[in-house]
């Protein structure tokens, strides 16, 4: 059953206050709720939509329609789907430095706007992203089960059938964002290849086997990880490699940005004490570093493993150490990774987050439920 999906729902980016100082790239995947963001907090704002067919075709024939257009007092403009037309940048470059207007412009692929050649107005426009909902966006309506099962964009996660609805959402993804931006001509190897990554969300990359399951060659491989990271569906995790004792390796692991997403690829349903679900709990915890990460200046997100096979799950900074246990009964043996990693003596913090009840310390470790930990993420006491 659908949970009423509310009015409002407070988001932690105050859009608003950094349209004051500067314009902005605000980059995030299909439904992340960048167009709803956008109208209620800069209700004034002129609106361009890419997606409009009337406007795509006027600004391409034309871009410095654009600034014809544009009311002499204008202050705020908001371009959506700004990577439909890169060569627009130019425009928006000379009218931020004649005119001084503010541009927010949206997009849910950075492909085109990082190749060589397109103008990123040098600096004059910094990036943010937007990501699916946190539990503290969404307060009292926040269940794990469900955000474990349906993912956490706004949508689908109060649908009355999220499973559709994300079938449909990867099918859109499909056409949308890969066919449409010509980034691969042969869309049913992606599609083997977008399922065959999603087994091994939460893992590290192995590139040979993922070119062995999807039947494609290795090479192409790199390319269709290049296609994911750059349309926002995937988080790449690079390696921690600053331990001394035991021989870190280098390889990245890979994360789709949304847990629901990530599980209707793999075509599986998260049921509690599964093996699917501390996979889905991980790829969750994650999304909540990233978001701290993003909206709140918080430090970059790594892992780390020896060559002899201990592994943490996420780093943050060089300070603090992160293993994830979706357990209600955290057994020694679960933390000998962290205790590992703290005979470096370089983390400020061992932590394990778990599905216990009560927090508690077990040989410098402190084990938290996840809801604890995520108080304590929000209120900063984890930065640094």
């Amino acid at each position: 059953m659908a949970t009423p999906f509310p009015p409002t729902l407070p988001r932690s980016v105050d859009l608003a206050a950094w349209m004051e100082k500067k314009s902005h790239f605000l980059l995030g995947p299909r439904l992340t709720g960048k167009s709803f963001l956008v109208k209620h907090a800069l209700p004034d704002a002129r609106v361009y939509d890419l997606l409009d067919d009337d406007v795509f075709r006027a600004l391409s024939h034309d871009p410095k329609r654009l600034g014809q257009e544009l009311e002499s007092d204008a202050q705020v403009v908001v371009i959506d789907e700004v990577q439909r037309l890169p060569a627009l940048l130019n425009e928006v470059h000379r009218l931020i430095e004649s005119r001084r207007i503010r541009f927010l412009l949206t997009g849910s692929s950075a492909r085109k706007l990082n190749r060589t050649g397109v103008n990123l107005l040098g600096g004059r426009a910094r990036v943010k992203h937007l990501h699916p909902l946190t539990r503290e966006e969404l307060g009292k309506h926040f269940d794990l089960l469900r955000a474990l099962r349906s993912g956490l964009l706004a949508s689908i996660y109060f649908s009355d059938d999220p499973r559709a609805d994300l079938d449909t959402y990867i099918g859109t993804y499909l056409q949308q964002e890969i066919a449409a931006e010509a980034a691969t001509r042969n869309i049913p190897a992606f599609s083997r290849f977008l399922h065959t990554a999603a087994q091994c969300n939460a893992t590290m990359v192995n590139f040979t086997k993922i070119s062995n399951d999807a039947q494609v060659p290795r090479t192409t491989v790199h390319e269709y990880f290049d296609i994911l990271k750059d349309t926002l569906i995937a988080h790449e995790v690079p390696a921690w490699k600053h331990s001394k004792k035991r021989k870190p390796v280098s390889t990245s692991k890979l994360y789709f940005f949304d847990v629901g997403v990530a599980s209707a690829l793999q075509g599986r349903l998260v049921e509690p004490r599964t093996p699917e679900f501390g996979p889905a709990f991980e790829t969750w915890i994650l999304h909540e570093l990233v978001c701290h990460r993003d909206y709140r200046g918080g430090d970059p997100v790594s892992y780390w493993r020896s060559t002899s096979g201990f592994e943490v799950d996420f780093v943050l900074g060089d300070h603090t150490a992160i293993e994830v246990k979706a357990s209600e009964h955290v057994a020694p043996q679960d933390l000998r990774s962290l205790r590992a990693l703290g005979e470096e003596k370089k983390m400020k913090r061992l932590v394990c987050v778990s599905m216990e009840a009560r927090r508690r310390e077990v040989d410098g470790v402190r084990v938290l439920p996840y809801a604890a930990f995520l108080d304590e993420l929000a209120g900063g006491e984890l930065d640094g």
